[in-house]
């Protein structure tokens, strides 16, 4: 037996006036997913944890079966995984969003999506103005990126960027949690306050300004956490080697804690511009010679944060009809039989334009199975699924349990 996830991030939604109150996933057509509903077993997966906020990577570590309590040590140690960058023993990592700042407001959490080219410039700059001693800065994908402070204490409140849109930004400055943490917080406000400074008048910000977009006006650090020790997949479940393919750093390093190897795609944007066909062949392909892949699409939870309907809905249906479709009628090339998951990792709700911690959908097809009543994937035809709501890591060892 063979297994796939597929993973849409925060692909779920709330019902929406406009659509006749139906959830996105209720109001694109999506023969695929339905398809999958109709042959599989459904239910719905609480996804987030009592008293964890309803991050991605909380998310996707409860997708993959994980103690939260255990082994979560916040999002930039994971995405360090993903860059190859080793954090010592006496350092915390953190994510480092650049973001937009307008009339002292945080005006969006990706500086309007910059591009890798414009965003590496401006973290080298920062790096060799600001970094390099207690603090140092890492280039990561678009406007995410990671740094890496030595001495830090993790007891400090950070808010996620994506979280507070248009909210004034010297309200949500980093806080100390215990007096340990007084220190770390200080520093680093002084360096989102430092990065404005010299951020402003930078060559790349100006030629943005002029062209009509957003700068990359200032460093937003959140998520801390030391190194993380987690067990393999292989350890908890007994596959023999897996793959991990995204486009997003955070869950590329879930995936490599996780004992997954991570597999490029070209054209793998984390946006509606994905590769989605290369994504679904990748994917075939590394089927041929490992047990397991996590196949993660970024799109919709990015076109949720823009709170765009229409694009969120667009994002859906090539997840169905350029991704699905291809990885469901290659899979009798395998020569095994393929077990599909799929599901999102938590809500995006336009209305909201952030994650909440609302169960999600979720379908598991193994072929020999006999499938439940459900006939479409969405969120309320999952309640009438055969597994009901699953928590903690009861959906992962269903995925996997042997017919």
């Amino acid at each position: 037996m063979k297994y796939i996830i597929v993973l849409g991030d925060g692909m779920a939604d709330e019902p929406i006036a406009s659509l006749g109150n139906k959830t996105l996933l209720q109001a694109v057509d999506t023969p695929y997913m339905d398809m999958l509903a109709q042959k599989g077993r459904n239910g719905l997966l609480e996804t987030v944890p009592s008293g964890y906020h309803p991050g991605s990577e909380i998310a996707n570590l409860s997708v993959l079966g994980y103690d939260l309590d255990e082994v979560f040590e916040g999002r930039g140690s994971l995405e360090a995984a993903s860059m190859g960058i080793d954090i010592e023993e006496n350092e915390i990592a953190m994510r480092c969003n650049l973001v937009c700042i307008e009339n002292n407001l945080l005006k969006n959490h990706s500086a309007g999506h910059i591009s890798n080219e414009e965003s590496w410039e401006l973290i080298r700059y920062l790096q060799k103005n600001l970094g390099g001693d207690d603090v140092n800065f890492f280039p990561g994908v678009s406007y995410r990126h990671l740094l890496k402070m030595k001495e830090g204490s993790k007891f400090i409140k950070c808010i996620p960027p994506h979280d507070v849109p248009g909210t004034p930004f010297r309200d949500i400055l980093i806080k100390a949690e215990k007096p340990e943490g007084l220190r770390t917080a200080d520093r680093l406000n002084n360096l989102i306050f430092k990065s404005q400074e010299i951020l402003q008048n930078h060559p790349v910000n100006q030629k943005r300004i002029a062209e009509g977009k957003d700068p990359a006006n200032s460093i937003w650090p959140w998520s801390p956490g030391n190194k993380p020790r987690m067990k393999s997949l292989s350890e908890l479940y007994g596959i023999k080697n897996g793959v991990v393919i995204s486009a997003v750093d955070l869950i590329r390093g879930i995936g490599i804690y996780a004992g997954l190897k991570p597999i490029n795609v070209e054209g793998a944007t984390g946006l509606y511009t994905t590769n989605y066909e290369g994504k679904a062949d990748t994917a075939l392909e590394a089927l041929k010679t490992n047990d397991f892949v996590f196949l993660h699409v970024e799109a919709s939870d990015e076109a949720g944060h823009e709170g765009d309907i229409e694009l969120k809905m667009k994002t859906i249906e090539y997840l169905d009809r350029r991704l699905l479709k291809r990885i469901i009628e290659g899979a009798p090339s395998l020569g095994e039989p393929l077990t599909i998951g799929l599901l999102p990792d938590h809500p995006t709700p336009c209305r909201l334009r952030t994650h909440t911690a609302m169960p999600v959908p979720f379908v598991i097809y193994k072929p020999g199975t006999t499938g439940d009543e459900v006939k479409n994937f969405d969120e309320i035809s999952a309640n009438k699924g055969i597994y009901g709501t699953l928590s903690k890591d009861m959906f992962i060892k269903e995925f996997f349990k042997q017919l």
